[in-house]
Order: C-alpha cells, then structure tokens, then sequence
C-alpha cells in the first residue's frame, strides 16, 4: 500500500507532485487578507482587535455546518483551504479597493453622498464583491471540473469562499460599531451579523456554486449556468443591501429571504444524496466479480451512519489503519459511482474514465487487503454482512482488483 497515495487517488491528482499552484494561490491570497487587515488596524485602533476576536469566533462552528452537507462524498481539505482564503483575501482586498473607488469617483459625485452610497451598496457592492468570490469558483469550473460532481460539491465551495469573506468583512462592521456606540451598539450588531444571519454571503454566492456545478455536471449550458448563477448571486446580494436600509422591516424581509434560500440549499443536498445513494446501489453491483464489493457491502456504503459503523468494526479489528483503509474503500466507492454518473451525462472523457476507474478500483482492492492478510476472529465479522458474503472476508478473486 506504500506505493499508492490515497489522498492523491481520491483527488484525482498526480502523487508526489509538489502542490506549487497551491502554495503560490495560498502565498497570494494569504498576502491579500494581511494587507486589508492591515487597512483595518490603521484605522481602527483598539475596535480593531474587538472586532478580529467577535469575526473570528463563530467561524469553526460556522464551517462545521457547512461540511456537514460535505460527508458522503467530502471535498478536498486543500481547496477548501483556498477557496476560504480566496474569500477572505483576494475578494476582500479587491472588493474593498473596487468599492472605494466606485464610491469617490462614480456614484457619488453622480448621485449625492446619501443616494449615491444606497447605489453603491444595492447595486455596485453586490457586481464587484460577487464577482470576485465567484472567481474561484469559475477557476475551479476551468482548472479542476473533475472535482465538483454535483450542487452539494458547488456549495460547499461557494460556503467556504463565503465565510472566509463575511469573516473580513466583520471585522469591519464590528470595529466601526464599537468606535461609534460603544458596547451596547457592537452588541446588537454581532447579534445581527455573527448570530441572526452569519450566512448571508455563503448563501448568496451559492448560487455561483449552483451554476457552476450543473455546468460541471452537464454538457449543456456551459457557460449560461454559471453566469445565471453569479446573476443570482449579484440579485440576493443587491437585495440584502438594499432591504436593510429600510430599518426593521427590512431586515424582517431579508432575514426570511435567507432563510428560505438556506432551506432550499439543504432541500438540493438531501435530494442529491439520496440520487447518490441510488447511483451507488445501481453502479457498484457490476464490480461483483471484482470481489472488491457484495450486495452487503452496497447496503453498507449507502447511508452515513452504517458507514461510521463500518469505520468503528475496521478500528476494532485492525486498529487507527485498518480504519483509514475503510475510510479510503468508502470513499473510492462513492467517487467511483459518481464517475459513472459523469459518464452516462457525456462529461467523462473515455480514456480518463477508465484511468480513474482503474485507479479508484486498485485503491478499493489494496483497502480491502489490510482486512484480508489479518482476517477477524470467528463471530468478529463486518457486521453489516452476519449471514452473508462481504468483500472484506472474501479470499482475493482473480484479476487485477482483487489480489
């Protein structure tokens, strides 16, 4: 098993390749966030430093949520990484210089200091700020489509680039509130912010992630769905914006729009795993003959929780790395159904797909043999598999999978 890299296998990307894309998109986007930072504690003395702590406080519990959507099929931590420093960085620098730029020298000076800040906010802030958490996520579309293998996959994405941008932005509002009302009006602004509606800028620029990943996933609307969706982004956005300057009614108005889209996102997910769910169970039964898999094992891999049970049996049988080979069976398991689903849409370029089959399918057979060379005890079998077969008891079949 040394001479295969799970993690490079599942991500589809060459092993023992230096990530040095990665580390540049990192470098820069890390460079970007420290230099608005920086902006901010120039001008924000001691609110500085209040408003960091209170943006950065719910952010772990806030991306916990998130990957919650993110576990049957889970995105790579690596882009994840970057696209929330994508959002927190690059986006919020070139929003902030954009938006300033568009205040003093076109709406302003064309509207009025009051009118032309409302055109800004409602109709400026939401195109450029929009735009440019959204280009990652184009990036992802053109560099890494592989990657993004349904709507879940495009909001996780757009989550992460979200968060990361809300987290800045916070720390801006908190540190303006606190030099202009003290506690009591940092108070009712966290509880706004950080409390009532963390996730306005996730949800809006979801909809960049929803257009994205159907043209991912499809051969149609190439171009048309992504850009639909960065519209849809830009709309919500620009009514958010636009609502709150109305006082409470309009926040009462935003806050149900929210979470109406938030209720829809969650409704997309659950509709979308359940069809994985059923592609797994259609896909994965012709690899048989592999003795890779058994109906057993199908009705294992098609529910969250029986798979924790799975891991649970290969900790106790084989310890801390029989459990991360189930861990890599799963999960080749799921990647593999998928591929097949790009296939039947014609997004699968046939050479590639039998590449990675391949590759998904040996990684599946060198899981399965940490469990084969120390078989369990009698009555210690998979216990999703007590009265019949399991590719786990199985001795190797013939072929390339299955020694």
């Amino acid at each position: 098993m040394a001479r295969v890299d799970p993690k490079a296998v599942l991500e589809g990307r060459i092993p023992g390749r230096p990530p040095v894309a990665l580390i540049a998109g990192l470098t820069t986007t890390s460079l970007c966030a420290v230099i608005a930072l920086g902006v901010d504690a120039l001008y924000g003395g001691a609110g500085f430093w209040v408003g960091v702590i209170l943006a950065i406080l719910p952010i772990p519990l806030l991306i916990a949520l998130a990957l919650t959507l993110d576990r049957l099929e889970p995105e790579p931590p690596r882009a994840l990484v970057f696209s929330f420093m994508w959002g927190a960085g690059v986006a919020v620098l070139g929003a902030l210089l954009l938006n300033t730029l568009g205040l003093l020298y076109v709406t302003v000076p064309i509207f009025g200091e009051a009118k032309g800040h409302f055109v800004s906010a409602t109709f400026g802030a939401p195109l450029i700020e929009e735009s440019f958490k959204g280009a990652v996520l184009f990036g992802l579309l053109w560099f890494r489509r592989n990657e993004i293998d349904g709507f879940a996959d495009g909001i996780i994405y757009a989550a992460m680039v979200g968060l990361g941008f809300a987290m800045m932005e916070n720390i801006t509002y908190y540190m303006r509130a606190y030099e202009d009302g003290g506690a009591q009006q940092l108070q009712a602004v966290f509880i706004l912010r950080g409390l009532v509606a963390p996730l306005s800028h996730p949800l809006f620029t979801s909809m960049t992630g929803l257009g994205v990943a159907y043209a991912a996933t499809h051969r149609r609307a190439q171009l048309l769905a992504p850009l639909l969706g960065l519209l849809g982004a830009m709309i919500l956005h620009g009514l958010w914006n636009g609502a709150t300057t109305f006082g409470l009614g309009g926040l009462g108005i935003v806050y149900l729009l929210d979470f109406g889209v938030l209720v829809t996102l969650i409704v997309i997910v659950s509709v979308e795993r359940r069809g994985t769910v059923r592609r797994i169970e259609a896909y994965l039964p012709m690899y048989a003959g592999t003795g890779l898999v058994t109906p057993q094992d199908v009705r294992m891999l098609r529910s969250i929780p029986s798979r924790r049970a799975a891991r649970r049996w290969a900790r106790s049988v084989g310890g801390r790395d029989a459990g991360r080979a189930m861990v890599d069976y799963q999960l080749a398991a799921t990647e593999l159904a998928l591929l097949h689903q790009r296939a039947d849409r014609g997004v699968a370029e046939p050479h590639w797909f039998a590449t990675r089959r391949d590759s998904l399918l040996e990684l599946m057979g060198l899981a399965r043999q940490a469990f084969l060379r120390t078989p369990p005890r009698a009555g210690a079998g998979p216990p999703w598999a007590p009265q019949g077969p399991s590719g786990f008891l199985q001795p190797p079949a013939p072929g390339p999978y299955g020694r």
